[in-house]
């Protein structure tokens, strides 16, 4: 009997490793529903990468609006389609705001976007996970090495290391005045690392308190050094030169979005990927041979009372408790 073709939702797909991720999962025969703020690049794009039209639907989602997330849970299940996959992709960055920039909710952007309308998105999604035709629906997070401290790209403590502190932002209720989670002054290259953090603790949260029951696999990966990506439209100009000439010809780290998306797929789709609760890595340099293996998670990352306590404010600003 032939199995059913499965189903994978990537959200951020209209550019670089989300619609390279789209492309690979696609060519392994995939359908892949993007899941973009941007319909009409959405469908440009698609069709200049080559994708056929049946691989793949595209579904407007914007991260930063808590009611966009629920319309979008919504018009996916008018769709009939099994969900065998949820791909945590799309985030942005803002390192040169002066002030913070706010969602329609009130909350800073880097984390209503990163953090809060994915955590909600997922856990919404949790019910059609649990019905995959799949035999083994894979939940999979976008980490960065930013926001590791025990990796060496993560050492970097400019504008500030990752810090939640004790998220007393959250506690507050993470409106104006407030802007970061710890509620101390806004630094935009750190809301967007701490945001990415939360990402992590909340995906060995899903581990910890779904796995077993449910048989999903919630893994993490660092896809390598993408460092010409829409991630950086906002960084200074310069820097958006001087990067990708510094990973290519200095460090050895870089990787191209190509490369990042067949990554991507791979722990989606590939069996040697199935372990639940783990952060896969290619490393911080690059070679033509290199292999995958479980990166540590920072002290932070791994604290479970952090974890759970973020989960329980977290549902609150998304309105979920």
């Amino acid at each position: 009997m032939e199995q059913p073709q499965s189903n994978a939702i990537i959200t951020g797909a209209s550019s670089g490793v989300g619609l390279y991720a789209a492309k690979a999962l696609a060519k392994r025969g995939w359908h892949v529903i993007m899941a973009c703020r941007n319909l009409d690049k959405a469908k440009r794009v698609a069709k200049e990468a080559g994708m056929s039209p049946e691989s793949y639907s595209i579904i407007e989602l914007d991260l930063s609006s808590l009611e966009s997330v629920r319309q979008f849970v919504s018009n996916f299940r008018e769709t009939g389609k099994s969900l065998d996959a949820l791909v945590v992709n799309a985030a942005i960055y803002k390192p040169s705001l002066k002030s913070p920039e706010r969602s329609a909710e009130g909350y800073e952007i880097s984390v209503a976007t990163n953090h809060l309308g994915h955590f909600l998105l997922c856990n919404l999604l949790l019910e059609d996970m649990r019905k995959a035709a799949h035999p083994e629906p894979r939940l999979v997070t976008l980490g960065t090495v930013t926001a590791n401290p025990k990796e060496l790209g993560g050492k970097i403590p400019i504008p500030a290391p990752p810090d939640l502190g004790d998220l007393k932002g959250m506690e507050l209720g993470f409106k104006a005045p407030i802007a970061m989670i710890d509620g101390k002054k806004f630094k935009p290259g750190k809301a967007y690392k701490d945001s990415k953090l939360c990402n992590m603790l909340t995906m060995l949260e899903m581990h910890r308190r779904y796995h077993d029951e449910t048989g999903i696999v919630f893994n993490a990966l660092y896809p390598g050094c993408v460092a010409e990506s829409d991630l950086f439209r906002d960084a200074p100009k310069l820097f958006q030169v001087i990067f990708p000439f510094f990973q290519k010809n200095i460090t050895g780290g870089y990787v191209s979005e190509e490369e990042s998306g067949e990554r991507v797929a791979q722990v989606v789709a590939d069996e040697g990927f199935n372990k639940s609760g783990v952060y896969w890595s290619w490393g911080n340099r690059q070679d033509k041979d290199r292999e995958a293996f479980c990166q540590e998670v920072s002290n932070e990352a791994a604290d479970a009372n952090k974890a759970g306590k973020l989960w329980t404010l977290s549902e609150q600003l998304v309105g979920l408790s």
